[in-house]
């Protein structure tokens, strides 16, 4: 395997060097921040970009807040200083507070952007559902620790498997008789979300391991359309218009397509992971999965059935080819490079398994 270094923040304790920083506002527009930085505070701050805003007497005000702030000012706090700068009138269209503290601390190298660092794709091998689990916390560390580049990979498998998230009850979420006659592997993951339902060849799953810099001051619910942008074009190239149903469904108009779940690790490392539908069996999904009256009630439809559109109908490609669109997207948005899964990364998969998502402790930590 290639090795690659792993991208750096450079150290903004060069006070009077000036600091230029962008962010494109997913579905808005380019902010730009120029600045130095003095005694430890901003100094001498201009943005700009494409963005539309009035009156035009808001941008000098907004200049003037972020002058004087600490280098050290949060992502919040930058947002926050912005907006009590603001006239009552001010209308902010293609960005907003949030994005001009995501620019500024871009350009203090507190945040991140994609092209800040350098990303591998790990291909689809198939591998038991507990190890794919258990890798997901593994790989999340490696990158939070700055041993592994933040990596795009795909999951594959053989057995049978419902995939629950963190914090659902197996009671809840499960039939047993239906877990049984059909031989299903039931695993928790350390993301939140809903259960997947997963047989060979049915979804297309992957991961995303990535240092939280790149979500610094982006808010927890725009991370989701943020970090999957990549896949709409994917999807778009496939000939599918997809779209994130707040907070983190990924649906099309002929209904729902597939669901995000995330973790973010206290070592800076986060997970964000995405299952989508290609060919789900429905009638065994309802027979596996209790899905109630009240999960359905905000999803305009009675039938658990109809929320499953799987992309085998919609663009009649087998499933490895939407895989390799979504891979080659990648690659040349990001300059992504081939990677593959380590020995050593295997073998700590394989003793999480042992130890933690082998265990019916951590199964039933939520009966």
């Amino acid at each position: 395997m290639t090795s690659h270094p792993v991208a750096t923040v450079p150290s903004t304790d060069d006070d009077g060097a000036r600091h230029h920083g962008e962010y494109k506002v997913p579905g808005g527009k380019l902010v730009v921040a120029d600045f130095d930085v003095v005694d430890g505070v901003l100094a001498g701050v201009s943005l700009s970009g494409d963005f539309f805003l009035e009156p035009d007497e808001a941008l000098p005000e907004i200049n003037r807040a972020l002058t004087g702030l600490p280098v050290e000012a949060g992502a919040a706090d930058i947002a926050a200083a912005v907006t009590a700068a603001l006239p009552e009138d001010a209308v902010l269209f293609g960005f907003s507070a949030d994005a001009v503290a995501v620019t500024v601390r871009r350009a203090l190298a507190k945040a991140t952007g994609w092209a800040d660092h350098h990303w591998n794709i790990i291909a689809p091998s198939v591998l038991p559902t507990h190890i794919n689990v258990a890798l997901d916390e593994v790989l999340t560390e490696e990158v939070g620790a700055g041993r592994r580049n933040p990596t795009l990979r795909f999951w594959d498998w053989e057995e049978p498997s419902v995939v629950i998230g963190s914090f659902q009850s197996v009671r809840n979420e499960l039939h047993p008789e239906g877990v049984a006659r059909h031989g299903i592997s039931v695993v928790r993951r350390i993301s939140g979300g809903g259960a997947m339902f997963m047989e060979a060849g049915n979804c297309i799953t992957y991961s995303l391991y990535l240092p939280q810099t790149l979500v610094d001051g982006i808010s927890f619910a725009d991370s989701y359309p943020f970090l999957d942008a990549w896949v709409m074009a994917a999807l778009e190239k496939v000939g599918i218009s997809a779209f994130y149903v707040p907070l983190n469904d990924i649906a099309t108009e002929h209904g729902k397509i597939g669901g995000a779940a995330q973790k973010r690790l206290a070592n800076g490392g986060m997970l964000h992971h995405v299952t989508m539908s290609y060919d789900i069996d429905a009638e065994k999904m309802v027979d596996v999965l209790r899905i109630g009256k009240e999960k359905l009630s905000d999803k305009g439809t009675r039938s658990a059935k109809k929320r499953v559109d799987p992309l085998r109908r919609q663009t009649g490609l087998a499933r490895a080819e939407i895989v390799a669109a979504m891979m080659d997207v990648f690659a040349e948005r990001y300059g992504a490079t081939p990677s593959v899964l380590t020995d050593a990364e295997l073998e700590a998969a394989g003793r999480r398994v042992e130890t933690k998502f082998g265990t019916a402790e951590w199964l039933h930590r939520v009966p």
